[in-house]
């Protein structure tokens, strides 16, 4: 293959490799800025595969050989784009995030005027979701960035109805649904859970993992959503939106196992949207999952159950490092994703932590699979802990 051998007993978790490691000549196993885990070395066990192979070399980080490597590289994109955040996007994201905590408590009375006065208002509604588009259109990337670092309120509902509910306007906007369909899609995403108000709060809200017949109960949500839109004489795709939500393409969802172009466009939407924050998010019962995490998840597409060209539109709008997640870049810095590249989802716009530019602002790159690239993702505690120390330094 003209590449050296790995044997099997070489490999150890959590490392990575300068160039892609392959199982034979066609199938790649890990591209450079994926981990080798203790799991997948368990699986190539379980395969009876004896050796890999690549013509890169393993990275052990925080030798003073990488950092002397890297500075070379840093060198090497000289040129490319780095830029500095200006006091100007401060002042657009503090915009976007009081609008976002805004529209958080806007959503939370829709919800508590639906339980205590049996009442929503479509054109009202309609209206704040128009704003919202507008919002998000034309401020996305601190639209996300506001997303990837939202804390979660106490009211789990409105908080995973407002994230389903932006992602799946940013997938409506990627997908180039035309204004009065974006919005329609806003509405379906903000009641798309409106039907477990139905249920026992202890079902939804529980801090703990259901028993059987538990979950069985809170497959009814759909259907139940469906009813309430369907009274209050919502139209019919928004209604068709509650109740089709949680169908997959493999027709192994519920109410109906519809399978295909049969579930409509707004629910295959509202699917990938509320499965990525479920994945992300945190719950009463568990913990959240790294934005890198949740995507590898969807992309997975185990049994595909979601929509491909809706998964496409899920990485082009957040790239494979989501808005708001930490990385480790190639240079041995922390950094933080702050905006997608549109021509490459691998390779997203980060900000670099503890980093000034010469003028004291902060420093931004356009990572590149030659120049400054990332090296992996980092889980939010560790980055915070980096930060703290940094900020104990100065």
């Amino acid at each position: 293959m003209g590449m050296n051998a790995i044997p099997f007993k070489e490999l150890t978790p959590d490392t990575f490799w300068s160039a892609p490691v392959f199982l034979d000549e066609s199938y790649i196993l890990l591209s450079p800025e994926t981990p080798m885990t203790a799991s997948l070395i368990n699986r190539l066990a379980e395969w009876e595969i004896r050796e890999v192979f690549t013509e890169g070399e393993q990275l052990v980080l925080g030798t003073e050989q990488e950092a002397e490597a890297e500075e070379s590289e840093d060198s090497e994109a000289e040129g490319r784009p780095v830029t500095s955040q200006t006091a100007a996007d401060k002042e657009n994201l503090d915009k976007v995030s009081l609008f976002y905590e805004q529209f958080l408590k806007y959503v939370e009375s829709v919800y508590t005027r639906y339980v205590t006065k049996s009442d929503i208002s479509l054109k009202e509604l309609s209206d704040k979701v128009k704003t919202l588009c507008d919002v998000i259109l034309e401020n996305k990337r601190y639209v996300l960035r506001i997303l990837g670092n939202a804390s979660a309120t106490s009211n789990y509902l409105v908080n995973h109805s407002v994230r389903s509910t932006v992602l799946a306007i940013v997938l409506g906007g990627h997908l180039k649904l035309p204004p009065h369909r974006l919005i329609e899609l806003g509405v379906a995403s903000v009641l798309h859970e409106i039907g477990m108000v139905r249920l026992p709060p202890q079902l939804y809200m529980a801090d703990r993992k259901l028993s059987d017949q538990e979950r069985k109960s809170i497959t009814a949500h759909p259907i139940l959503g469906y009813n309430i839109l369907k009274e209050k004489q919502f139209p019919l795709s928004i209604c068709l939106a509650a109740l089709e939500h949680h169908e997959r393409m493999s027709g192994t969802g519920y109410p109906r196992s519809l399978t295909g172009d049969k579930i409509s466009l707004y629910a295959r939407i509202i699917a990938v949207s509320c499965s990525y924050d479920a994945v992300t998010a945190s719950r009463p019962y568990k913990e959240a999952r790294e934005g890198y995490a949740g995507m590898v998840d969807i992309l997975k597409n185990e049994g595909k159950q979601y929509d491909d060209v809706v998964i496409k539109a899920l990485v082009y709008s957040l790239s494979v490092y989501p808005v708001g997640s930490f990385v480790l870049l190639a240079n041995s810095k922390l950094g933080q994703v702050i905006d997608v590249n549109p021509n490459n989802p691998r390779y997203p716009v980060v900000l670099v932590l503890g980093s000034k530019t010469p003028d004291g602002k902060e420093t931004i790159v356009q990572t590149t699979e030659t120049g400054i690239r990332i090296l992996k993702p980092v889980r939010r505690e560790d980055a915070e802990k980096f930060l703290a120390a940094s900020a104990a330094k100065d």
